[in-house]
């Protein structure tokens, strides 16, 4: 055990999950297991952290979780007075998502635009020709290539993807605006020291999506309102759930070697 813990879910392969408890102080290797529970059943979990005493689990003071209702029901029941902490990557993956939703809708537009265009030219008795635009990718060739530019800042991209994304801004400029937001969701996280001063930030940032009107971004808005507290808590002291994805990568690896090899699991566990 520990004063600050992870709590996570994983799957190991086919679909398996696991939620799986870890001790921060571990970073990720010996030390770090505390509880891993086939399922994420909410009963389940919470028997299973029931056999842990619960004079130790009086002491832990901080669990960083994800944004699932079932992790802060587990943490809320088995844990008494803990400060929870939302993991910020997984808030920020929330408005990726968003972006990219809006990308592939794009995309599946291109696509229907390229069939329509090649099925009239066939009954035009002509050959298709697509247009290119200025960097040579065609629509969809530019929207599917655009796929990795969200997750990068911009003076990161290569001199290759900001032309591609100065094309596709000028196309497209509802997901230049998405990507602002997106963008300006991790600058809040990444460079926001003080708790007030991301509490007023994240206030104004919650505005612009609503003043945007993007239907995508609607659960990130959803989200953020309602575990506000807990999001705004990461800035107290930068908790993350590093640690657990770090340990969590180790065990698929293992999992991976194991099946490779054929290796019986008991096997390995003696």
């Amino acid at each position: 055990m520990g004063q600050n813990l992870s709590l996570d879910e994983t799957s190991l392969s086919n679909g398996e999950l696991y939620t799986i408890l870890t001790n921060k102080a571990g970073k990720g290797g010996k030390g770090s297991l505390i509880a891993m529970v086939e399922g994420t059943l909410l009963a389940s979990v919470i028997k299973v952290l029931e056999r842990i005493p619960a004079k130790q689990r009086d002491q832990v003071k901080e669990v960083t979780l994800d944004i699932a209702q079932t992790m802060h029901k587990i943490v809320k029941s088995s844990f008494a007075n803990v400060h929870r902490v939302v993991d910020r990557f997984h808030v920020q993956k929330l408005a990726y998502d968003a972006l990219q939703e809006m990308r592939i809708k794009h995309r599946w537009d291109a696509i229907n635009e390229a069939t329509n265009d090649t099925e009239n030219a066939r009954l035009n008795h002509k050959e298709y020709v697509p247009a290119l635009l200025a960097n040579g990718d065609t629509k969809k060739k530019l929207l599917a290539r655009s796929r990795y530019l969200p997750f990068k800042s911009a003076e990161k991209w290569t001199p290759k993807q900001k032309e591609r994304a100065r094309i596709l801004f000028e196309f497209y400029p509802d997901i230049k605006k998405a990507y602002a937001l997106a963008h300006g969701l991790r600058v809040i996280f990444t460079s926001t020291k003080e708790k007030g001063i991301a509490y007023t930030k994240l206030a104004k940032w919650f505005n612009e999506v609503t003043d945007s009107g993007f239907k995508s971004f609607n659960t990130i808005s959803a989200t953020i309102y309602s575990q506000y507290p807990e999001i705004l808590n990461f800035f107290d002291n930068r908790s993350a759930n590093a640690s657990a994805e770090s340990f969590n990568a180790k065990l698929k690896a293992f999992r991976r070697l194991r099946e490779g090899l054929m290796i019986p699991l008991s096997f390995c566990l003696e």
